[in-house]
């Protein structure tokens, strides 16, 4: 009997399905939906693509989702779009399943979860002009490190991360027969990052070369920040027009400002940060004391919180501060990505929120969805649990040059455009430093035709909201038909 029992144990074990993720597969499902009022067929294939060593074995397995629009005939003038989200450490779950994809998540007109749970379709796709792929850098979404004995610094970190997935692009464009198509590169907050040094990389190592580069709340890209954020005097002017938006958004500025636009409130604040605040900063200690005393009185002006708090930071007042510090008497902190969001707090002192009330709110709706989405609709069967982020650290930022990267790929490749989409209301990747780095890319000025900024009333993912979601696909349809030559066009200066 007990040989029975040992004889059963056995067997369950070495039946038993051990839980990774497989490193070469595909699922594939075939649907229909509507984008801009006209019907749309697409078929989507989800699995994995191996990351290979220089012997040629496997050490990771990246997902990824590909959809390709299939009504219509095969077209080499047809653009692919490839797909990234940021942290880094997290999936592509956020573009994937609230932007550009033909599915979206349940959410109210201005990105706030609801139940149930769950998917519907996405009427402003970008699918209907090209077809996309969404990608799972290692150890976030599904995709897993297979060999234990590579080094994690294979994968983590800024060039790191840039020089394997170069090599799994290559491998993807091969595998699916695009290398005719006109190329985008579409990446949210750490992702621009990751497609800005991509570009250069892709040209430069691959011989692949990209019409457009698509930065989506970006980074400071290595732009004026070393390895971290913009700091000092800059940091200090760039983050006052991020302010006004939060505080006219929470009614909190002047009733002269508060009954203008927001953009023309912005106007105000931009000019005089970028003209006057920084050489104000800039003097430090030195500063005569009536300047600084004006300058605390326009930034409380602008930022809707108090002359006395501003001083006490010598003017540099940090956005986790302000963060606590807006709403604090109304008794809610703001959102750090979006500050649209509100959160509750133990007690209203303190230098800095709890929680960010935002990416709990994101988190509430995203995980059950992309959960449910892959299993019920895609058919992508596994055990191996979705990284809405991953484990990356530690990561390696040094030798963060990928502005610079992209300037230069621009600079070699007179088709490639970028296009900047960024939210007034976010307090991370904030809309200001982003024309920043777009002004600061090319300094000469010789580019800025190729280069180009979008704003919208929403925050990190300006796409939550119902109606920055149509006018964001938009702008992305737009972009590519500026940045897809004429037939014949040749590629010179």
């Amino acid at each position: 009997m007990r040989k029975g029992i040992l004889i059963l144990t056995m067997l369950s074990l070495l039946l038993g399905q051990s839980r990774h993720m497989p490193a070469d597969t595909t699922v594939v499902t075939k649907h229909k939906t509507t984008i801009r009022g006209k019907k749309v067929d697409y078929r989507a294939t989800t699995g994995t693509q191996p990351v290979w060593n220089d012997d040629g074995n496997p050490i990771a397995a990246v997902h990824y989702t590909y959809y390709e629009r299939t009504d219509i005939k095969k077209d080499p003038s047809r653009p692919i779009m490839i797909s990234f989200n940021g942290g880094p450490g997290s999936g592509s779950v956020w573009m994937h399943l609230a932007y550009t994809g033909p599915m979206i998540l349940n959410v109210d007109e201005e990105g706030f979860p609801v139940q149930p749970y769950g998917v519907k379709s996405n009427p402003h796709s970008i699918l209907d002009v090209a077809d996309i792929v969404f990608v799972n850098p290692v150890n976030t979404g599904f995709s897993r490190i297979l060999d234990k004995e590579t080094k994690k610094e294979t994968f983590f970190g800024v060039n790191a991360d840039i020089a394997y997935l170069a090599e799994w692009i290559n491998t993807f464009i091969q595998r699916v027969n695009r290398w005719e198509s006109p190329k985008y590169l579409i990446g949210e907050s750490y992702g621009t990052t990751r497609v800005s040094g991509l570009a250069a990389a892709l040209q430069g190592r691959q011989w692949m070369y990209i019409n457009g580069v698509i930065l989506v709340s970006p980074t400071e890209l290595g732009i004026d920040s070393g390895s971290g954020r913009r700091a000092g005097p800059l940091g200090a002017a760039l983050r006052l027009p991020y302010f006004t938006a939060a505080a006219w958004y929470h009614n909190k500025l002047p009733s002269d400002l508060q009954r203008k636009d927001l953009l023309d409130v912005l106007d105000e604040a931009e000019d005089y940060a970028i003209n006057e605040l920084i050489a104000v900063i800039a003097k430090g200690g030195f500063v005569n004391e009536r300047e600084r005393k004006n300058a605390a009185a326009t930034m409380a002006r602008y930022s809707g919180i108090s002359e006395e708090s501003i001083l006490s930071y010598n003017l540099d007042v940090p956005t986790s501060f302000y963060w606590k510090e807006l709403l604090r008497e109304e008794g809610y902190t703001v959102g750090r990505l979006d500050s649209r969001y509100k959160g509750l707090d133990k007690t209203k002192g303190g230098v800095r929120p709890d929680f960010n009330s935002e990416l709990t709110s994101w988190l509430h709706s995203f995980t059950p969805a992309i959960n449910y989405y892959y299993k019920n609709i895609l058919k992508f069967e596994t055990d191996v649990k979705y990284n809405m982020f991953g484990p990356v650290r530690p990561w390696d930022n040094k030798n963060n040059n990928t502005g610079e990267n992209l300037r230069q790929a621009m600079a070699q490749n007179p088709y490639l455009h970028t296009m900047i989409q960024s939210g007034y209301y976010d307090g991370a990747t904030k809309y200001f430093d982003a024309k920043y780095t777009m002004w600061r890319m090319d300094p000469s000025g010789r580019m800025k035709d190729r280069l180009s900024f979008k704003g919208y009333r929403s925050g990190h993912m300006m796409y939550l909201r119902s109606e920055d979601l149509k006018l964001s696909n938009d702008d992305i349809r737009s972009f590519i038909l500026k940045s897809t030559p004429k037939k014949g066009a040749p590629a010179k200066y």
